[in-house]
This record gives C-alpha cells, sequence and structure tokens, in this order.
C-alpha cells in the first residue's frame, strides 16, 4: 500500500522551457502580428500598455529628494508583470519593442525595472511600421534604452502630478467633490471659455452687399443668354461699405438706371498644391471635418490600423505610427507611390522631382515618418472587406491624401472682369463690380483627393464667365441687395481646438485625444452636434484656477514647459533641474490660493420634478458616473433617480419628452423618456417647436438647416432659431403678467 501510495503521490517536475528570443510590445494585436513576421525563435508578448505608475493614493513624488518618484505595479497589472518576469528569467535574450515616442521608451524602462530585466542582455527596437521590411530592420539594429526620453516622459509625469494632486484637492473643498485640475487640461479648458466669452460678448453689425446679374448685350436675341454675377466693390472710388438698407436701396434705384461696360479682362492660370500627409494634428482634424469623428475614436480607429488587420489569412499593419508631428517621408514610401502614380494615371500626373514638405509647427520633433499606408499597392477598394466602415473610412483618408501628396498641382483657368456702373447724366464712372470665375483645365491630385474635398464644398470650381472684351456693353438683368450681419468667432470642435493646441505648442501628438476627452470626462465641457460648449462647472473651475494660478496655466508658459521638455528628450537639459525652476512658485502660489480662495459652491439645480418620497423639489447631483436626480431634503430624505436631460420637445410617438442619451461609447442620440415602453429614437437634435407646416417633430438636419420628420418640410435654422426667441420671449411676458398683483 505504502508503495502503491507513493507512485500515486509522485507528481513529474515541470521543466521551465528556455525562450531564445523575448519580445516585448505593449498591445496583444501587435504582438500577435510581429510574432508571425519573425518566426522561429522569437517569442512576443504584450505589456498591455503601462505597467508601472505613481501610486494612486498619495502624492508619490519625493519633493525633498530631487522630486524621487515612488512607482508601483498597478493591482490590475500583476498578473501581466508576473508572466513577463517568469518569461524574461527565461529568456536568453530581451528586446523591448514598445511604442516609437517618449512614452514607448518610458514602458520600455518600467518594464524592465518591474520584471528585472538584466541590461546586458536586454535591447530597445523602434520601427514606425508593422511590415515584415520594417521589423526585420528595427531587429537588425537593435539599441540602449534611450534615457533622455525616458527623463522627458518622467519629468512630464511628475510635472502632471504635483499641479494635479495638489490643485485639485483645493477645488473639491472650494468647489465640489470630484473635480480636478491638469496642467495642460485647464489651459485647453481656458480656451474653450474664453471662445464662449468671446461669442456671448460679440454685438452683431449690420452690414449690405450688392451684386449684379448682367448678360453680354450682343446676345439680346438669344433665347439661352448666359448670365453671370458682379459684385459691387467700390463706390465713388472707395471700398464699398454699405451699412444700412436705405443706404443700399439709394444705390440701387441708381443702378437700376445705369450703364454696364466691360473695363477690363484679365485672364490666367492658377495652381492648387496638394497638401502633405497627415500628420496626428491634420489626421484628427480631417477625420473630424470629412468623417464626423473625435479625435479620440480616430486615434483608436488608427491604433488598429497601425497593429495590423488581417488579410487573407495575413496580419499586416496598414499604416505607420499614427502619433507623429513630422512630414517626412521615407525614400522606399514615395518612390512606390510614384510608381503607382504613373501606372494607375500616367506621366502627366508624376511631379518631376519627389515633393518634400516641412512643417509650420515651431514645436514639431519630426522624429518619425508622416502617417502614411505602408504600401499604397493596397488601395482602400481591395481591402474595403476586411475592414470595419470606420476603419476602411479613415484608412481611405490617409491613403488618398499620401498619394495625392506626391502628385502635381492641380490647374485652373481664371477670368477676372471689372466692370462699371455709370448712372444718367455723370461721365465717370461711380461705380466698380467685379466679376470672377475658374474652371478646372488640369485635375492633377484632385484625381485621388477631389471626392473627399468636395464632400465638404471646398471645391474651387465656380465656372467660367462668358467670352467679355473690354469696351463692351451688358445688360442687367437684376440686382440682389442683401442683409448681413457680421458673425462671431465660431465654437471650437474637436478639430479646431487641436489645430489650436499644435499651434500655440501645447501638448504633443500623443497628447491631443486625451486632453479633450479629459475636460468632457470632467463635467467642464460638453460636446453638441460637433461644438464644444463649456459648463457651468467649467466656468467656475476655470475662472477660480485663472483667477490664483495666472502664471502657471495660461499658454505662453504651457508652450515653453513643452520647450523645455523638448530640451530634456535632446540631452540639453537635466529633468530634476526643470522641477527645481517650477516647484517653488508654484508653491508659493499654491500655498497663497489655500489662503485666499473663497468657496464658491456652484448653485443647486433645482428641476421642476417633486420627490415621490416627501415632496420636496428634486436637485441635480454629481456622482462618479455624472449627474443624477436626488431629494433636495437630503439627509432626511435619501431619494435618488437617474438625471434625464430634456430637450424640450415632445416625442412624435407617445407625447413623451425626448431626452438626452448616450451610446456605451459616448456618443449623444436622443430618445423617448418613456422608454422601453416607447422606442423612438434619433441621431439629429430634436428642437423644441412644432414643424410649421404640419405640427410634426422638428429636428436640427445639419448647421445651417431643420427639417420635420414628418412632412420632411425642411427650414433655414435661422428662421427657427428666430421663431424659438419669439416663443420664449412670449412666454417669459406671460409669467411676468401673472406675477403682477391685481389691483382693483
Amino acid at each position: 500500500m505504502g508503495s502503491t501510495g507513493e507512485k500515486k503521490g509522485t507528481r513529474k517536475r515541470k521543466v521551465s522551457k528556455k525562450i531564445e528570443k523575448l519580445v516585448i510590445v505593449e498591445s496583444p494585436a501587435k504582438a500577435h502580428t510581429i510574432e508571425k513576421f519573425l518566426g522561429k525563435g522569437y517569442t512576443v508578448k504584450a505589456s498591455v500598455g503601462h505597467v508601472r505608475d505613481l501610486l494612486r493614493s498619495r502624492l508619490s513624488v519625493d519633493i525633498e529628494n530631487d522630486f524621487r518618484p515612488t512607482y508601483r505595479v498597478p493591482n490590475e497589472k500583476r498578473k501581466v508583470v508576473k508572466e513577463l518576469k517568469e518569461a524574461v528569467g527565461r529568456a536568453e535574450e530581451v528586446y523591448l519593442a514598445t511604442d516609437p515616442d517618449r512614452e514607448g521608451e518610458a514602458i520600455a524602462w518600467h518594464v524592465m525595472e518591474a520584471t528585472g530585466a538584466d541590461p546586458e542582455r536586454t535591447r530597445r527596437v523602434v520601427f514606425h511600421e508593422v511590415t515584415p521590411g520594417a521589423i526585420r530592420e528595427a531587429f537588425a539594429n537593435p539599441r540602449g534604452l534611450d534615457e533622455n526620453l525616458i527623463n522627458a516622459q518622467q519629468a512630464r509625469r511628475i510635472l502632471d502630478r504635483l499641479v494635479g494632486y495638489q490643485v485639485s484637492p483645493l477645488l473639491w473643498r472650494k468647489v465640489r467633490n470630484r473635480t480636478s485640475a491638469g496642467r495642460v487640461q485647464t489651459v485647453a479648458l481656458r480656451l474653450v471659455v474664453e471662445r464662449e466669452r468671446e461669442i456671448e460678448n460679440f454685438v452683431p453689425e449690420e452690414y449690405w452687399t450688392i451684386e449684379a446679374e448682367l448678360a453680354k448685350a450682343s446676345e439680346r436675341s438669344n433665347e439661352k443668354r448666359q448670365t453671370f454675377r458682379a459684385k459691387l466693390l467700390r463706390v465713388r472710388g472707395k471700398k464699398a461699405d454699405l451699412k444700412t438698407e436705405a443706404e443700399s436701396m439709394a444705390l440701387v434705384s441708381d443702378l437700376e438706371k445705369s450703364v454696364f461696360r466691360v473695363e477690363k479682362v484679365k485672364e490666367g492660370t492658377r495652381q492648387r498644391k496638394p497638401s502633405p500627409p497627415f500628420t496626428t494634428s491634420t489626421m484628427q482634424q480631417a477625420a473630424s471635418r470629412h468623417l464626423g469623428m473625435t479625435a479620440s475614436r480616430t486615434m483608436a480607429v488608427a491604433q488598429s490600423l497601425y497593429e495590423g488587420i488581417n488579410l487573407q489569412g495575413e496580419r499586416v499593419g496598414l499604416i505607420t505610427y499614427m502619433r507623429t508631428d513630422s512630414l517626412n517621408v521615407s525614400k522606399v514610401a514615395q518612390e512606390e507611390a510614384r510608381k503607382f502614380v504613373l501606372e494607375t494615371f500616367g506621366a502627366e500626373y508624376l511631379p518631376e522631382k519627389p515633393p518634400h514638405y516641412k512643417t509650420k509647427s515651431k514645436s514639431a520633433q519630426e522624429a518619425h515618418e508622416a502617417i502614411r499606408p505602408t504600401s499604397v499597392r493596397r488601395t482602400p477598394e481591395s481591402i474595403k472587406e476586411y475592414l470595419t466602415p470606420q476603419q476602411y473610412k479613415l484608412y481611405s483618408l490617409i491613403w488618398r491624401r499620401f498619394v495625392a501628396s506626391q502628385m502635381k498641382p492641380a490647374v485652373y483657368k481664371t477670368v477676372s472682369a471689372d466692370i462699371s456702373a455709370v448712372p444718367e447724366g455723370e461721365s465717370v464712372p461711380p461705380y466698380l463690380f467685379r466679376a470672377n470665375g475658374s474652371i478646372l483645365t488640369f485635375p492633377g491630385f484632385l484625381k485621388v483627393y477631389g471626392e473627399v474635398l468636395k464632400e465638404n464644398g471646398n471645391g474651387s470650381d465656380s465656372g467660367l464667365l462668358p467670352p467679355l472684351s473690354a469696351g463692351e456693353l451688358l445688360d442687367l438683368i437684376n440686382l440682389f441687395p442683401e442683409q448681413h450681419f457680421t458673425q462671431p468667432p465660431p465654437r471650437y470642435t474637436d478639430a479646431s481646438l487641436v489645430k489650436a493646441l499644435e499651434s500655440y505648442g501645447i501638448g504633443r501628438p500623443s497628447t491631443y485625444a486625451s486632453i479633450i476627452s479629459t475636460i468632457i470626462k470632467r463635467g467642464y465641457v460638453e460636446r453638441e452636434q460637433k461644438q464644444l460648449y463649456p459648463t457651468k462647472l467649467g466656468f467656475v473651475v476655470n475662472d477660480l484656477l485663472i483667477e490664483h494660478f495666472p502664471d502657471l496655466f495660461n499658454v505662453e508658459f504651457t508652450s515653453e514647459m513643452e520647450e523645455e521638455l523638448d530640451r530634456i528628450a535632446a540631452g540639453e537639459k537635466d529633468w530634476v533641474e526643470l522641477l527645481k525652476e517650477f516647484y517653488p512658485p508654484f508653491a508659493a502660489a499654491l500655498a497663497k490660493a489655500e489662503k485666499e480662495m473663497k468657496e464658491i459652491k456652484p448653485e443647486l439645480e433645482v428641476t421642476d420634478e417633486t420627490c415621490p418620497k416627501c415632496g420636496a423639489p428634486l436637485v441635480v447631483k454629481y456622482g462618479r458616473y455624472g449627474k443624477f436626480l436626488a431629494c433636495s431634503r437630503y439627509p432626511e430624505c435619501d431619494f435618488t433617480k437617474p438625471y434625464l436631460e430634456k430637450t424640450g420637445a415632445k416625442c412624435p410617438k407617445c407625447g413623451g419628452d425626448i431626452v438626452v442619451r448616450r451610446t456605451r461609447k459616448g456618443r449623444i442620440f436622443y430618445g423617448c423618456a418613456n422608454y422601453p415602453e416607447c422606442d423612438f429614437t434619433t441621431w439629429k437634435k430634436p428642437i423644441p417647436l412644432p414643424c410649421p407646416n404640419c405640427g410634426g417633430l422638428l429636428v436640427q438636419w445639419n448647421k445651417n438647416t431643420a427639417r420635420c420628420l414628418q412632412c420632411e418640410a425642411t427650414f433655414p435654422m435661422s428662421e427657427i432659431e428666430k421663431m424659438m426667441k419669439e416663443e420664449r420671449e412670449k412666454k417669459e411676458s406671460e409669467q411676468e403678467a401673472r406675477k403682477e398683483p391685481v389691483t382693483v
């Protein structure tokens, strides 16, 4: 029995198999792709992003000892790190192949530190596209970790921690829980708030324009006379500056009795050059404009294209690294593009020399290539079946932009005619009109990128004028006086805010999307119809921070700090020295704010709903997951319910309130508050005004148009907004009348 029991209890000892070459990347998807390319002898594992960070529970920066950080492996990453550490222990060689930027360099260092990898047998490999050629070249030329890049990223992380963890508690005490301040996010919020105040304080000014519809006098007998329009430019030698209707109508009366004559005709050609390939910033802007994607969504889709897509059993990265501020393009990629253009469109579309583009951004690091397809031979149409709709749209945009950037400019034939108008009894022409026309004579790069531009009305082909010659008379067909008002600056969108941040030198390609996501997530800014609006909380937080930290949260200081971080990355400045320069004035401002900042608690928003428990009004409160409704008698009454943001419009199915809802990914849509009993939803924003035609539900179809979902009638938004204003004023006056005391 004893011997039998011993046999049963005996276990075979598991011998750990040696790993010849261990490769560690960030993403599991990229790990799968790279493993196929490298083949036998290589084992590829993923860190799934960062493996170490500063402790969440405290500052984790020793200010007294050269700002020494305390890092730890987060609980959710312990299993991953344990597996990596075990693999590193069995590996003969370790290759850290994280992303080719500062953050990727820092992640590689943290992986080495967390796993205890021996620096002597650990190498760093960097590649900008996930293709066999790029991977082979990277592994043939490994290097050591770049200490300067690591220090630059570490300095950024510590700066952000010092500001965030010391200013945010101040906001908790003075404003509200779950508020936060960030070194860069607050500057982005400031831009949005200041723009909103510009709009609020804007006073529109009236002005008028006059256009004349004209035709050649020699074609009077022709039923198909070609007419064209000319705009009034000058009145008696001065620029036409018409302020009032009376002034404009007086000119119209004079012009109706005038003789129109061609004074000068100028013909020429104009070139339209292609735009350079995408950087992170310009890709986010174009995706927002053309595809309606947010910055964060654009980066997520681009990441999937970079890491690899399964094409007929072969997984391959379709675009180069998507976090870049460079316009450089490799010679190999440029030659491939030139061959493709030559074969597909012909020699007339190919520039004699390959074009080279130079970035205008003063803060550009230009460490990588521009964003481009890894092979122009993979046309969007040829791989469409393997891509999701969003992947296809973004890949198509990137592919077309790159190919177009390697082609000749488009050429237009242009005509400009100066036309005088002379009233009866005058000899010197008092009025000067100008008519312009252009027609595309050679499409050039528009052969590839033209459809993208047409979708957004960016084409510049306005048609040619009829043949005109100096001295010939023209017939006046009609006059078009038109009233205008000067417009306030537009609200920021994801695209324009990214453009502003880049132009000011704030943030970097890897941070634009997260900056916008953060200020929205914190409840400081809301996105509606692509536009970014500051909330009441956003105004309060912004004003407090700018008042008490004017030198910290401003564009110039933040831009200068980015330049200092660049100097660290280039090995020109010590990271501890930077922090020692930054901290004393910051600490002084913080201490002063602690004493002087007043407690500003935003007023609770009282709703028209009552508590079903006690009958008290319900108020809007903020919790971990955003807004909710709670009884105003809390803590005596603990009733709460989800917050439903009403649009003011009524459901066309059941008459219930239409409220704002969000998908799991945060996209806004609109639905009936009586769901699930009523399933009405729409992506378009409902308008709290019945259709003037049929009384149906109006929605904002686009920026300038409202549409009825019932009768499909359309109306200018300016007209609808005017009607809504009149309705509001009527209700306000009725409310005021009800408040007046009754007199006998």
